[in-house]
C-alpha cells in the first residue's frame, strides 16, 4: 500500500499536494506502530492540526529522502578516501562539483533534522513537537553530524578561486599547502559512516516490504557494505601514510615501482596489500612472507601492517557472528523439523524398526509437514476467534458444504463444525476406514484419491469429496472399507465433537433426523 492514508480529509484541509508528502503513508510499518488504518488517518489529521512544517517519519518524502541519502553517503565513503590518498589535487571539475553538492546536501540534512519527526520504541506515536525534536537532536547526533558535514569542498573551491590569478609556481606551492591541510581535515568527513548506519535503520522503518524479510535483507546488505568499506579504506590508508611521509626510499610504493603509476594501479596494489594483511597470507608482495620482509618495514609501516591484521581478525569475527545470528533467525520451522526428524531417527534405531517401516514413517512426516514443523493448534490459538474462523472457512468450508445434510445449515453451525476439524495425512495403501468397525469420525478430502468398496459396490473419491458420514447420524459401524490410492490430505470430524456442537442447535438436530430415513447417499 503506497497510497496516502488521509484520502477522505484532503478537502477538509487546505493543504497543497506537496504538503501531503509530509504525511504518514499507509504501510506495514505504520500499521505495526499505530495498529489500524483508522489510527493512521488520525495521525494524519493530528499532523495537519499542528500547522507546522514537520516531516513525518513514515511520510513518502522521508522514504525518498532516506533512499537518496543512503546512496550519497555510500558514494562519499568510497570517494573521500580515494581523493585523500590518490588524486593529488587533480580530482577534476566533476569530482569537485560532487564534493560541493555533497557538502551542501549534508548541511541541509542537519537543518532538516530539526524538522524531522521522531519515532521511538517507547512512544505510542511520532514526536511532531518542534521543541521536543530540537532538544532530542541537539542531545544526540547534532555534533557528530556537524563535524561530518564540514564543507571541505567549499574550502578547496574558495582556495582555487582565491589563487587563480597567481603565477603557476606560486599557485602550486600555496595549493599544495592547502591541499595537505584539507586532506587531513577531510578525514572528519569519514564520520559519515555513522549516518550510513542510521540511514539503514531508517530504511527499515519506512519500508513497505515484509518486516522480517526487509530486516534480513538490510542486515546482509549492510554487512557486505561495511566489509567492502573496511577493505577500501584499508587499501587507501596503505598508500596515504607513505604519501604523508613523502615516499621514503624504503616504503612499499617505491619497492613496487608505483611512483609514476596510474591511480588505478596504485589503488589496486593498495587494496591487494590490505587484503593480504587482513587475510594474514602475506605482507603484500607475491613471495611467501618471511622474517626478511620485516627488515624492509619502517616503524610506521609496521604499525599499518599490524593494524590491518587486527582489522582483518575483527572482520572475520563480525562475519561469523552475523552469519550465525542470521542462520539462527532464518527458517526456524525447517530447523525444528530437522531436530524432530533426528529424534525420530534415534527412536527408530533404538527400537530396531524394519527398514521398510522406517521409510514409510519418513515419507509420512515429509507428506504431513513438508519439511516445516509447526503446531497448527497453537497457531490457531494465537489469532483472534474471527481470524481463526476465517482461516478455517477458507480451508474447509467448501468441503463441509458438499455434505448433503450440511448444505443448508446455518452459517454459525458450520463455523462451529469447522473449529472441530482435525488435519490428517495418509500414505498410499493406508487403510483409512475398515468395514464393520465402530464409526468414530468422517473425512473430507482436501487432496488425494481414495477407494471406497464393500461386497456390493466400489467407488473412487477425490479432491472435495467426503466419506464416513453415516457414523455421524447413526453412531453405527462403517459400511465400507476406504483405502488411500495416493497420498491423501484429509480433514476429519469426530462423532463426539459433532454431537457436542449439535447440542447447541436443536433445530438443526431435528432436520438431520429426517436424513436417517434415506441412506442412499451414505457410502460408508
Amino acid at each position: 500500500m503506497q497510497r496516502l492514508a488521509p484520502e477522505n480529509h484532503r478537502r477538509r484541509f487546505s493543504w497543497s499536494g506537496w504538503k501531503n508528502l509530509l504525511l504518514p503513508q499507509l504501510n506495514r510499518r505504520s500499521l505495526f506502530v499505530y495498529g489500524s488504518e483508522v489510527a493512521v488517518e488520525k495521525e494524519c489529521v493530528r499532523q495537519k492540526e499542528e500547522g507546522v512544517f514537520v516531516i513525518h517519519p513514515f511520510s513518502r518524502l522521508r522514504s525518498y529522502y532516506i533512499m537518496c541519502m543512503v546512496a550519497i553517503t555510500f558514494l562519499n565513503l568510497i570517494g573521500i578516501p580515494m581523493e585523500i590518498a590518490f588524486l593529488d589535487g587533480n580530482s577534476g571539475v566533476g569530482w569537485e562539483g560532487f564534493n560541493v553538492f555533497s557538502d551542501t546536501l549534508f548541511l541541509i540534512d542537519v537543518g532538516l533534522n530539526f524538522r524531522m519527526g521522531i519515532i521511538t520504541e517507547d512512544s505510542e506515536g511520532a514526536i511532531l513537537d518542534l521543541k521536543s525534536i530540537r532538544q532530542r537532536y541537539l542531545k544526540s547526533w547534532f555534533v557528530p553530524d556537524m563535524v561530518a558535514a564540514f564543507p571541505v569542498g567549499y574550502i578547496l573551491l574558495i582556495a582555487d578561486l582565491q589563487y587563480h590569478g597567481d603565477s603557476p609556481s606560486s599557485r602550486a606551492s600555496k595549493m599544495m599547502r592547502i591541499l595537505m591541510f584539507v586532506r587531513i581535515l577531510s578525514l572528519v568527513r569519514l564520520l559519515r559512516v555513522s549516518r550510513l548506519v542510521r540511514f539503514f535503520n531508517e530504511v527499515e522503518r519506512v519500508s513497505n516490504a515484509n518486516l522480517e524479510v526487509m530486516r534480513l535483507f538490510l542486515r546482509i546488505l549492510s554487512l557486505f557494505m561495511m566489509i567492502f568499506l573496511l577493505c577500501h579504506w584499508n587499501g587507501c590508508i596503505q598508500y596515504f601514510v607513505p604519501m604523508l611521509e613523502e615516499f621514503p626510499s624504503d616504503c612499499w610504493v617505491r619497492r613496487e615501482n608505483l611512483m609514476n603509476a596510474t591511480v588505478g594501479e596504485k589503488y589496486s596494489f593498495g587494496v591487494f596489500r590490505a587484503l593480504s594483511h587482513m587475510t594474514a597470507i602475506s605482507y603484500g608482495s607475491s613471495e611467501t612472507p618471511t622474517s626478511k620482509d620485516l627488515f624492509f618495514l619502517d616503524e610506521v609501516e609496521l604499525w599499518i601492517v599490524m593494524t590491518s591484521i587486527v582489522s582483518g581478525a575483527l572482520m572475520y569475527t563480525v562475519m561469523v557472528a552475523n552469519t550465525a545470528a542470521m542462520m539462527t533467525d532464518v527458517d526456524i520451522t525447517a530447523r525444528a523439523y530437522k531436530n524432530k526428524m533426528n529424534h525420530l531417527e534415534d527412536y527408530m534405531t533404538f527400537m530396531k524398526l524394519p527398514k521398510a517401516l522406517r521409510m514409510r514413517i519418513n515419507n509420512y512426516f515429509q507428506a504431513r509437514y513438508a519439511g516445516k514443523w509447526y503446531d497448527e493448534k497453537d497457531v490457531l490459538k494465537w489469532v483472534s476467534s474471527s481470524l481463526r474462523e476465517e482461516i478455517l472457512m477458507t480451508m474447509c468450508s467448501s468441503h463441509v458444504r458438499k455434505v448433503p445434510f450440511f448444505r443448508n445449515c446455518d452459517i454459525n453451525f458450520i463455523n462451529a463444525i469447522l473449529l472441530e476439524l482435525q488435519y490428517e495425512v495418509f500414505q498410499e495403501g493406508d487403510i483409512i476406514i475398515r468395514q464393520n468397525t465402530p464409526g468414530d469420525r468422517m473425512f473430507f478430502i482436501e487432496h488425494g484419491q481414495v477407494l471406497v468398496e464393500n461386497e456390493f459396490f466400489q467407488k473412487e473419491l477425490c479432491d472435495g469429496d467426503c466419506f464416513g458420514e453415516s457414523c455421524l447420524l447413526t453412531r453405527g459401524r462403517h459400511l465400507a472399507t476406504v483405502q488411500a490410492l495416493t497420498i491423501c490430505q484429509l480433514f476429519s470430524l469426530s462423532v463426539d465433537s459433532f454431537h457436542s456442537v449439535l447440542k447447541d442447535y436443536p433445530d438443526i438436530r431435528r432436520d438431520l433426523d429426517t436424513f436417517q430415513q434415506d441412506k442412499d447417499f451414505l457410502l460408508c
